[in-house]
């Protein structure tokens, strides 16, 4: 698509970050996303609750807060009970209303494969934006939930996870990101972004390209979700991890010593997943994981 130019627009998609952001006549500033994916996990009140964090998270990333959620919802209504796409919906309203947001509406469309998600409006204070396109070196890199979503649920489906290896998961995505938001704010964060699909490396790497930086993580100091060394091992491991390796290419640096298993973590899709931000103090609520140093776009995997 052309990238378009106008001179209330914030922030557009050609930053690649995580939603718009449009300057309103009366000064105030619009944030604006949309997200769905197809089920993660069986339980569909979960998938509700998940589709909306995720969905929110992307106005919790660029420092606002929601206003109103629009639902897409693509079911088949002869698959399965009434029951279970009301329990859908149900945990979507539930999330929602937690996040204090307000639902106005949506579209349906038949579909064999269920895909559910939102479209989100929030506001966001003129001095609070937060863009992926700010970070400094000697910042440090931190982040607020623990990684290896994307491995415990393919374990899940190969029932190679316990229960509460997946109760920890899923804990994890149904939790927003309105706390960590507001923590960002509190030590004077300008840089984030939420780490979803592109994984940590690839949401890092939209980081470092647009700051004209290098982010260094650690990988000793990732925090992981319970079981997910077993799981790699067990060969639980999503394609999407792969196409995030090869979406960065040269600009990913990851030492030969570097602990396979880790270096996994590093690339796992997640869904409804944390916010990194870089910061010259960590808030609380978040594990400080790396540095940004002088750089040209590069992440760095280190082991120390």
């Amino acid at each position: 698509m052309p990238v378009q130019s106008h001179p209330d627009l914030l922030v557009g998609f050609s930053s690649g970050d995580d939603a718009g952001v449009f300057r309103l006549p009366d000064g105030s500033v619009l944030v604006q996303t949309m997200d769905f994916f197809t089920p993660i996990v069986d339980d569909p009140y979960a998938y509700g609750q998940i589709a909306a964090a995720n969905a929110l998270s992307d106005v919790y990333a660029m420092g606002g807060h929601p206003l109103t959620v629009m639902n897409i919802a693509c079911f088949d209504p002869t698959a399965a009970p009434p029951e279970v796409w009301a329990n859908v919906l149900l945990g979507m309203a539930d999330k929602t209303a937690e996040a204090g947001a307000v639902i106005v509406g949506g579209h349906s469309v038949e579909d064999k494969e269920p895909k559910f998600g939102m479209s989100v409006t929030g506001l966001v204070k003129p001095d609070q934006v937060l863009t992926n396109a700010t970070a400094k070196p000697g910042q440090k890199l931190a982040l607020s939930k623990p990684l290896g979503t994307g491995i415990v649920t393919t374990a899940a489906k190969f029932d190679k996870c316990s229960e509460a290896e997946l109760g920890a998961a899923i804990s994890g995505m149904t939790t927003l990101n309105k706390l960590a938001m507001e923590a960002a704010h509190s030590v004077g964060a300008t840089c984030a972004t939420d780490v979803t699909g592109f994984g940590l490396v690839g949401h890092l790497g939209n980081i470092t390209r647009e700051s004209g930086v290098r982010g260094v993580i650690d990988l000793s100091r990732l925090p992981v979700l319970p079981g997910v060394e077993r799981m790699v091992a067990d060969g639980c491991l999503t394609g999407g991890a792969g196409k995030n390796q090869l979406a960065l290419g040269e600009r990913l640096l990851i030492p030969t010593e570097a602990p396979y298993w880790l270096v996994q973590v590093a690339l796992d899709p997640q869904s409804s997943g944390g916010l990194l931000i870089a910061c010259e103090s960590v808030p609380d609520g978040f594990v400080e994981i790396g540095w940004i140093e002088t750089g040209n776009g590069e992440v760095e995997l280190r082991t120390t």
